[in-house]
């Protein structure tokens, strides 16, 4: 097995250091590069310490040598398009994502900016964190199985304010809501 642990790393933007010192209890930066580069042994308890202090799931940190997996090989700088020194593995926007069950929306009519064929995921969160999703695009239950749909504008006590796309809507107003999904990406087909 091949570790991804650099590679996460790398794209937090952290050195050795920073991940050492993330781990509970705090490791060493050379224990961190031995573990990369497989000269110390990857175990479970490794895995889960690891993952835990990037916060991902303690899965991603290990692929199989056969799995091809995606690669970043070049990045969009002002001048244009530039090759990247040495290519390293991408991670999609959802595996780096916090806690919360992960659900998806598609869009068979155009409403607003979404169009047909759009998937939007979403982050499930507990109603009373709905203030880390105001100005963001929400999908919230309803009584009787529907949904609302819009822009998270408003929650005062139990009661949330979802502005549904596109012009001239009127504001939707759900009453306790069991769960609120965040829009977290948009997968759209060129």
């Amino acid at each position: 097995m091949i570790n991804r642990i650099r590679d996460i790393r790398r794209q937090k933007g952290w050195t050795l250091a920073d991940l050492a010192d993330a781990c509970d209890p705090p490791t060493t930066p050379q224990t961190v590069g031995r573990l990369e580069t497989g000269m110390r042994n990857l175990s479970l308890k490794w895995m889960e310490r690891i993952a835990a202090a990037l916060e991902v799931d303690p899965e991603l940190l290990v692929r199989s040598e056969k799995a091809g997996h995606p690669q970043i090989v070049a990045t969009l700088a002002q001048g244009g398009a530039q090759a990247l020194v040495e290519t390293r593995d991408a991670m999609l926007a959802t595996d780096l994502g916090g806690g919360g069950v992960l659900m998806v929306m598609t869009v068979d009519y155009p409403h607003g900016e979404y169009r047909p064929g759009d998937q939007l995921w979403l982050r499930q969160l507990a109603p009373e964190d709905a203030g880390r999703a105001i100005n963001r695009d929400v999908l919230v239950p309803r009584k009787g199985g529907r949904f609302a749909f819009g822009r998270l504008i408003d929650r005062q006590g139990d009661l949330v304010g979802i502005l549904p796309p596109g012009h001239g809507q009127k504001q939707d107003v759900v009453r306790d809501p069991a769960w609120i999904g965040v829009a977290e990406m948009l997968v759209r087909r060129l």
